[in-house]
């Protein structure tokens, strides 16, 4: 009996070897990855997420929706996901599964938007497509990453915790170099109104803003205004010799009659928007009551409201 060819022998076990690494057995990708469709976020992030995430994707995203609630929402991408802000329910199918090595695959994923009647909105929207990476961690298969939000979330925490140092440092020099000309309460709160921040290509950051400092004495569960007042201007940050970011220079508005032709001279091209936050009361207190809100809860103090002289308390 003739052998078969030696070569068409070889190509035929190095094709069943390649199927093999290409095709775990036993593991069906096209049904692993519908499964983990169902935790991908929509709105909220699930905490029974956490096991079929990355250890290093769960924990990124778990910081973005535990920031303060004004910093999440100017991401919208973090709430959603995929489309589906109008009433509908995403409704994923999963066309293919490409394995790129033994512990990586990439998922690629249409997503319908489905009416609670169980039929399929109609439009432009209505259709999308969107790419999920997945690894194998643990001995089972995570969500990796989902349209390359990881790095979305690398580089806006970076820029909050950038912009938690600044507002830590004009804090703390409102407090230690402001509030400690007014009379003395117990505690000391500013109220940090930002117009424009601007990065002047060296280790120095120009911060525009509309600065107000409380001192407050603590009656009951009631935090009563002892004194306080307005502090505009512009502030210049430099790192200091530890690195942290501390307030250099600060070029505040004149006061009585200089006090329009100052602003204008300091705030320049940001004048009008700093004029509409200065003169709206309304958004001078709702931003007061939100920082006094995060004070209150890092501090573990047991308030619930705050009080001017001669007015109503106001709930936190």
């Amino acid at each position: 009996m003739r052998r078969p060819p030696l070569l068409p022998c070889l190509l035929s076990g190095i094709m069943l070897l390649l199927s093999a690494c290409t095709k775990p057995e036993g593991e069906d990708l096209n049904s692993i990855a519908a499964e983990l469709c169902r935790y991908i976020p929509d709105h909220e992030l699930l905490e029974s997420s956490k096991d079929y995430m990355t250890e290093d994707f769960y924990a990124l995203l778990d910081t973005m929706f535990h920031l303060p609630e004004h910093e999440a929402m100017d991401h919208e991408w973090l709430h959603y996901f995929v489309t589906g802000n109008g009433g509908t329910i995403a409704d994923f199918e999963v066309d293919s599964v490409v394995l790129t090595d033994a512990s990586h695959a990439l998922a690629h994923i249409t997503v319908r938007q489905m009416w609670e009647d169980s039929t399929y909105a109609e439009g432009e929207d209505a259709v999308e497509k969107h790419l999920m990476s997945m690894q194998k961690e643990g001995g089972r298969w995570r969500i990796a990453d989902f349209d390359g939000h990881k790095q979305d979330c690398v580089r806006h925490i970076a820029i909050w915790r950038r912009e938690e140092a600044m507002r830590q440092a004009i804090a703390d020099y409102l407090v230690a170099d402001i509030a400690s000309h007014y009379t003395p309460g117990q505690v000391s709160v500013p109220v940090l109104m930002l117009v424009e921040t601007e990065d002047d290509g060296t280790d120095s950051l120009h911060i525009w803003g509309d600065f107000w400092v409380f001192n407050y004495d603590i009656a009951g569960d009631t935090l009563k205004t002892v004194s306080g007042g307005n502090h505009s201007g512009c502030m210049t940050l430099a790192k200091g010799d530890g690195g942290q970011l501390r307030v250099a220079r600060f070029e505040q508005t004149d006061d009585g009659a200089a006090f329009a032709p100052s602003a204008r001279r300091i705030f320049g091209p940001h004048y009008d928007i700093y004029q509409s936050i200065h003169s709206n009361e309304d958004i001078r207190e709702a931003v007061r009551r939100e920082q006094l809100q995060q004070y209150v809860l890092q501090h573990g103090l047991r308030v619930k409201y705050y009080q001017d002289f001669g007015w109503d308390a106001v709930a936190l």
